[in-house]
């Protein structure tokens, strides 16, 4: 396998001497480092890089293709949807109270309908207290008939045999 490796060529300007007003003697100044053209682009390139990690990037703030648009877009919608259906929340419950209030109308006409009904049976049934102790009476009667007659006949005279 080749090995490839980049190396940065680094140009570097001789020392200049800079008199100072302070001292007698000149001073030596540094000498600076000066990257070339291809060694720029790099830098640029890895500064660039190193920037955008240290920053956190968020969605929302991408305009590429509009995506900031058609995100505002959707939660404008969402919005109005959420409002729609507040709204026809409101307005079923507002029609439940009026069907529940219908109802207990209906309820109340029932019920006093259902009295009425009572007071005629009641008129139309009630005996005097003779009349229905006559009536009773009566019942007994005839029950205790029925089950004379149902004794007689289960323990009345054998068939004889033949």
């Amino acid at each position: 396998m080749a090995s490839t490796s980049t190396s940065l060529a680094i140009r570097t300007s001789p020392p200049r001497y800079v008199l100072n007003a302070n001292t007698n003697p000149p001073t030596k100044q540094a000498a600076v480092a000066l990257p070339g053209r291809r060694q720029l682009i790099s830098l640029v390139t890895a500064t660039t890089v190193l920037k955008a990690l240290d920053m956190p990037s968020k969605a929302a703030d991408i305009g590429l293709f509009g995506l900031r648009k058609k995100l505002k877009k959707v939660e404008e919608e969402a919005e109005e949807l959420v409002k729609e259906g507040f709204e026809a929340a409101d307005k079923g419950i507002a029609a439940a109270e009026k069907e529940i209030e219908a109802a207990e109308k209906g309820l109340v006409t029932a019920e006093k309908g259902i009295e009425a009904a009572e007071a005629k049976i009641e008129s139309t049934v009630s005996f005097g207290g003779l009349a229905q102790a006559g009536a009773v009476a009566g019942a007994e009667f005839v029950g205790v008939l029925v089950a004379g007659a149902v004794v007689n006949g289960i323990l009345g005279p054998e068939p004889q045999k033949s």
